[in-house]
């Protein structure tokens, strides 16, 4: 397959800046990168194509020289860029939007020379729970019990004594691998980032720190909380080795479904029966909130089956406090009798002669129509 014009690959002009470059293959690199599309030849090749392109055109001498011969102009350079004015993978890379995509892309570690430092800490952990429709609602307290690294007692999480300098790492807790002009960062298998390694280790924890147990604790379920929704629950997650802060542990909450009540936002709906008498003549029906406080309900004469009634501050409580909450609807299902008695159906029969019932709805609409 014949090569395409490198200013093309990165789609960029001719009279394109070292920035309109630089930016077009970031772009590029994000896209096709082989961590980020394993397995995909095609963006493998993609990648490849567009690196040579930016290793050329990011050079002033190579670009010059194929804007005058083209390819023959830099046979054999590509691959041989010297990326020593950059200082890192940031400087191609970083800012904005695209270190924060390359992190994703490798799990957070260094690259270059310019990795940033980061605040350690232990293991966060996720604990799901499930609970009530009605506890969702208004709130709840859930104890739970669950298995954590805790710090050791006995060496106060120091791991044990005599500690010295890791010599795989040299005490900086990361080696690093390069492949390419990609340089990254990963945690020392020897010290586990430590940066020392301990000579005569902690005989209860074994030299760890840490010291599996397991704990409970009371979680606050606030009012009005949604299925799925993550509480954050700081410094409850595993202590970290050589004393560093605990992580924290996520709370995830299941929410039951209710018999008969539904959530929509912050209003709550549910269904209440009536008879045809009560639909036709109007009347009052008790209807019970999910709190089970009785709500009387004037059903106006002539209810059609379907109709839906608002009772206000009956529904689910605001996550922002302040006392205020959504709405309860009820929605009128007219209960057609399965069965009648004789006498029942002669009522029933004699009321649609009385009162001139149609029988035939369909065939009025197909007339009207026709008639218009």
């Amino acid at each position: 397959m014949a090569k395409r014009d490198y200013y093309e690959v990165l789609g960029v002009s001719k009279e394109a800046s070292q920035e309109e470059i630089k930016k077009a293959y970031r772009k590029l690199a994000v896209q096709y990168h082989p961590d980020k599309n394993p397995g995909n030849k095609a963006a493998e090749d993609k990648f490849k194509e567009a690196t040579e392109a930016y290793e050329i055109l990011c050079d002033a001498q190579k670009r010059q020289a194929y804007d005058q011969f083209g390819f023959a102009g830099v046979e054999g350079m590509a691959g041989q860029h010297d990326f020593s004015h950059f200082q890192g993978f940031e400087d191609i890379f970083g800012g904005g939007d695209f270190s924060n995509i390359f992190e994703n892309i490798f799990g957070g570690f260094g690259f270059g020379g310019g990795s940033r430092a980061r605040v350690r800490t232990g293991s966060n952990l996720r604990y799901d729970i499930e609970i009530p429709f009605k506890d969702a609602v208004f709130g709840a307290k859930v104890e739970i019990s669950y298995s954590r690294e805790e710090r050791c007692t006995a060496c106060k999480g120091s791991g044990g004594t005599g500690k010295k300098q890791c010599p795989t790492c040299g005490g900086h807790g990361q080696v690093r691998q390069s492949a390419g002009f990609f340089s990254m960062a990963t945690t020392c298998p020897s010290c586990q980032g430590e940066g020392s390694i301990i000579q005569n280790p902690c005989k209860e924890c074994g030299g760890a720190g840490t010291i599996k147990k397991r704990v409970k604790i009371a979680v606050t379920v606030p009012p009005g909380v949604e299925n799925g929704r993550k509480l954050v629950l700081s410094g409850q997650g595993d202590a970290g080795p050589g004393g560093v802060p605990s992580g924290d542990l996520y709370v995830v909450v299941r929410v039951r479904p209710h018999q008969y009540f539904e959530r929509h936002n912050y209003d709550l709906y549910c269904a209440a029966p009536v008879s045809i008498t009560q639909a036709a003549l109007g009347g009052e029906i008790n209807v019970k909130t999910l709190e089970e406080k009785t709500v009387k309900l004037k059903i106006p004469a002539g209810t059609s089956n379907g109709k839906t009634f608002r009772i206000r501050g009956e529904g689910v409580p605001a996550a922002s406090g302040g006392g205020s909450r959504g709405d309860l609807y009820i929605k009128l299902m007219v209960q057609i009798p399965s069965k009648l008695s004789k006498r029942g159906k002669e009522l029933l029969e004699e009321f649609s002669k009385t009162e001139g019932e149609n029988t035939s709805p369909a065939l009025m609409a197909l007339s009207n129509i026709a008639e218009n």
